[in-house]
């Protein structure tokens, strides 16, 4: 728990109290200090945290942590100055001594039906918490479908990079744009989350799935002081909210590993992202009609080559039992989606991450020659949308362009761009769509930035060492990239002017200004003492590669994430909600709005 989770805290003004009677001030204010920095004021805490807004009906978890053990009679618990009993009807558990930390009380599976502001007081020997919660309802549903884009870690400069690779751009102009470019509806969105103002994919994901606020590494919990990381309090997803409350599909395409962060957020309770086995259940077991991505590892029982599961659950076949039609290959998966009894797909072409455009159309490196016939995240998103609108009911889409984040953090901006043209090519599809479907609103965004800029342009006609080929203002000019084919992707990209693009965090490397065409680029690889350093591979393959002293803590092997605004377009029913800035948490709130999932 953080401070700001306590209002009052009567054992520490007792203990103030006293400490004023033997110490002077100056020693007062020192010990304070210590409170605060040792944590000590931060053992008791209330969960959902103050000034959560939560969605009217939906499922929470309310935990009640105290800072010493005690007997549950000596707990008094009021919401709304009421004793909770007469609101939250579901029985408590009640744990005499959590991790040897104190007392702790959990409610599973509350709801809250009325919107209002709703103040939770517990009152224990020594120790008084509050905090406040905004429940909202919604209107009625103004929506049939959502296609939610998540473009991981896609920040200002891939869109830019991915304009002037895909369109071109001559005396200033460009010379198209990106399909999401041209969306009426525009906002800013801060990705911070409870415990950090720098987030991950996982927390800032929750964010969107569930209107809640958690921390590093967390989705679709509080992190609380729970040792299991399954046991923090919950909160319900989108996804499950539309299963619970609605006759709609939902629908969840990554092209990284479906047990990753943001496919992960869609459908799971943890404290750990790293949990994948769990993740997979979970994608089994939330029901969605289409799934589809990388991953396989976490599919396959532990005797199949190359699982990574630890047991003999085999959940491929739980998908086939359950009705799924199951595809391997981008054959299998237009075949199956063109067929009309098509209700349920699952598909897993990759048994990690899936390979980037970059790779997969022309340069044919990283793990191209393995797994040849994966699927683009445009066959996928096409797949996705004519199998869940056979539903009459309507259908909730989640598409992640996964690999724009996974090249940002090595420093890959080219891979990154090429991959968010795909994102724009799949975002296309949608809007096609959208054109005979009117009532469908779309949203692409971020979910987290990475700290990328175009500065100039590298020449290499430019005489001099490898720096002085950077030009920038006038001496800049303009790349000269081929044109891009029909689906906006040049043929060629180390040509002899082009972008210079840098990051502003960064492990020890070699600047080699020129794109990695023999796989994704590796920064940093460990030292002897166990530290990162630059990867000297960059230097025997370019004699004039510029040695950069990192600007991380020397245990980072790559770029982290900013906290740099993120940038959501929008278009259809309800996107007019979107404007200025906004929290992550209010994207959720404008889909379950349009969808009236809190309609009282």
């Amino acid at each position: 728990m953080r401070f700001g989770d306590i209002t009052r805290s009567i054992s520490l003004t007792s203990f103030l109290a006293m400490a004023m009677t033997t110490l002077n001030l100056t020693r007062l204010a020192a010990l304070c200090f210590f409170l605060f920095q040792t944590s000590w004021l931060c053992a008791a805490a209330l969960y959902p945290i103050q000034n959560a807004a939560i969605l009217a009906g939906s499922k929470f978890d309310i935990k009640i942590e105290l800072d010493q053990a005690v007997n549950l009679e000596d707990i008094k618990i009021q919401l709304n100055a009421e004793p909770i009993v007469k609101i939250v009807k579901v029985q408590p558990i009640f744990i005499a001594n959590e991790a040897g930390k104190g007392s702790s009380i959990i409610y599973r599976d509350v709801q809250l039906n009325k919107a209002g502001k709703y103040s939770l007081i517990v009152q224990a020997p020594q120790t008084s918490l509050e905090v406040v919660w905004d429940v909202y309802s919604t209107g009625p549903r103004k929506v049939k479908n959502v296609i939610f884009f998540i473009g991981d870690g896609m920040t200002i400069a891939n869109r830019t990079a991915a304009r002037v690779l895909s369109k071109g751009i001559s005396e200033g102009k460009y010379q198209g744009k990106l399909s999401f470019d041209d969306m009426p509806n525009m906002a800013l969105i801060g990705t911070s989350g409870s415990d950090s103002l720098i987030t991950d994919s996982a927390n800032s994901m929750s964010a969107y799935t569930t209107g809640h606020k958690t921390a590093v590494n967390a989705m679709g919990v509080y992190v609380s002081r729970a040792t299991d990381n399954l046991s923090h309090p919950k909160v319900e997803t989108i996804a499950e909210l539309i299963k619970r409350k609605t006759k709609m599909s939902v629908g969840i395409v990554s092209d990284a590993e479906l047990e990753d962060a943001t496919p992960g957020a869609m459908v799971s309770h943890t404290r750990r992202r790293a949990d994948k086995p769990y993740i997979a259940e979970q994608l089994l077991a939330s029901g969605a009609e289409v799934i589809l991505g990388g991953g396989s590892a976490y599919f396959y029982p532990q005797s199949t080559k190359g699982s990574k599961r630890k047991d003999e659950i085999n959940l491929v076949e739980e998908f086939k039992r359950d009705g799924y039609q199951l595809v391997f290959t981008k054959e299998e998966l237009a075949n199956a989606t063109h067929a009309a009894d098509t209700r349920k797909l699952f598909g897993v072409f990759h048994p990690d991450n899936m390979d980037g455009s970059l790779d997969r159309f022309f340069l044919k490196k990283n793990t191209v020659e393995q797994y040849p016939n994966q699927p683009d995240l445009t066959d996928m998103t096409r797949s996705a949308i004519e199998v869940l609108s056979k539903n009459p009911n309507g259908f909730f889409l989640m598409v992640e362009a996964a690999l724009i984040d996974k090249f940002n953090h090595p420093l890959d901006w080219e891979r990154a761009a090429f991959d968010t043209i795909m994102l724009s090519n799949a975002v296309d599809i949608a809007k096609n769509f959208a054109k005979t479907h009117p009532d469908t609103l779309i949203i692409v965004t971020p979910d987290h930035t990475h700290s990328g800029s175009i500065n100039g342009v590298v020449n290499d006609a430019k005489p001099g060492p490898l720096r002085e080929k950077v030009g920038v203002y006038a001496d800049a000019g303009y790349p000269n990239y081929p044109k891009a084919n029909v689906d906006g992707y040049p043929n060629k990209i180390d040509v002899s002017k082009r972008l210079a693009f840098f990051y502003g965090n960064y492990p020890d490397h070699y600047e080699t200004l020129h794109p990695k065409l023999d796989g994704t680029f590796i920064p940093a690889v460990k030292g002897e003492d166990g530290q990162f350093v630059a990867n000297p591979k960059y230097i025997q393959l370019q004699e004039d590669a510029i040695h950069v002293g990192g600007n991380l803590p020397s245990n980072q092997e790559s770029g982290v994430h900013t906290a740099d605004d993120a940038v959501l377009n929008a278009m259809g029913p309800g996107s007019e909600q979107f404007h200025g800035f906004m929290d992550n948490t209010e994207v959720f709130r404008v889909m379950v709005e349009s969808l009236g999932l809190g309609r009282q």
